[in-house]
């Protein structure tokens, strides 16, 4: 193996690594040699592949995101058929995964934007532009799902992509500090009649 192959994977690994670890103890909780000793990198060599704690953050945020978009892509993708029922099932995963566990796909933005928005402005900026990539592909399924008539909207599409993804976000936060999952199933509530089917009512304004 290349040594410039060797880095790249051992980058990863540290970011996997410690993607998981900050998923259930948090940013500020996680120091560097937690993250070295349980990925198997020697002490001291941290700065070899990142300048520093912060950096590393952004980092991991950005591949985050990143995997979060290509996971979305294919939720998506118009051969799942109509995008209401993509759309739905999306938020759908938001309740199943409410818990905030290891697997959750939602849960470790949700945890740092509480976090680290006002610690950190570089992690700030890769969240904000991470949610915005977000509520870029739910508007584009939602103007998909006006156009093959699988919807009935009357917000602009990147409108309503914005308000749902804050609802969730808000009942996702609300999921933690109330230990219950109701704000996820009134959040999901809501989101049924915010994507209108077009039977049900009027299109025509």
């Amino acid at each position: 193996m290349s040594r410039a192959n060797h880095t790249a994977d051992t980058r990863e690994h540290l970011l996997a690594t410690g993607e998981e670890i900050i998923l259930g103890k948090g940013f500020a909780a996680v120091g560097l040699a937690e993250i070295l000793s349980s990925a198997g990198v020697p002490k001291g060599s941290f700065y070899h592949y990142f300048q520093s704690k912060e950096g590393y953050g952004v980092e991991m945020l950005r591949r985050y995101f990143l995997n979060y978009d290509e996971q979305l892509l294919v939720l998506l993708r118009p051969e799942t058929g109509p995008a209401r029922d993509a759309l739905l099932k999306y938020f759908d995963g938001w309740v199943n995964k409410h818990r905030c566990d290891a697997q959750s796909h939602t849960c470790l933005a949700v945890k740092l934007a509480a976090e680290v928005s006002d610690l950190s402005e570089p992690m700030r900026e890769a969240l904000a532009e991470g949610m915005a990539r977000v509520m870029a592909r739910l508007a584009d399924a939602i103007r998909r799902g006006q156009q093959e008539g699988s919807l009935c909207v009357h917000l602009p599409a990147d409108e309503l992509a914005a308000s749902l993804y804050s609802l969730w976000v808000g009942s996702a936060l609300l999921y933690k500090v109330q230990r219950s999952g109701q704000p996820m199933l009134n959040a999901l509530k809501l989101t049924e009649a915010m994507l209108k089917i077009p039977s049900a009512v009027s299109c025509g304004g």
